[in-house]
């Protein structure tokens, strides 16, 4: 995997609170928003391969207006309980 140039123009107060974060995690401003981008990515991938995991087995209990089963565990923590 190659490397390409990015530039952008930010406004300068923006650019002080990347060095401020970047600065208490060690890293270079650089590094701080690549990580930032690629979390944001992961995060962004994920929420749609839950939804896509969710329409192929079919909404939640909650959505189709079913009762829970008896037996199922009460620990049961849906795959997207906690994605925005």
């Amino acid at each position: 995997m190659g490397s390409t140039v990015l530039s952008l123009r930010i406004d300068g107060e923006l650019l002080d609170r990347l060095r401020s974060h970047a600065a208490k995690r060690g890293m270079s401003v650089q590094d701080y928003v690549v990580r930032t981008l690629i979390r944001e990515d992961f995060d962004e991938r994920f929420k749609t391969a839950v939804d896509e995991t969710e329409k192929f087995y079919g909404a939640a209990d909650t959505a189709t207006g079913t009762e829970p089963v008896a037996d199922a565990p009460r620990d049961h923590v849906r795959p997207s309980a906690g994605i925005a």
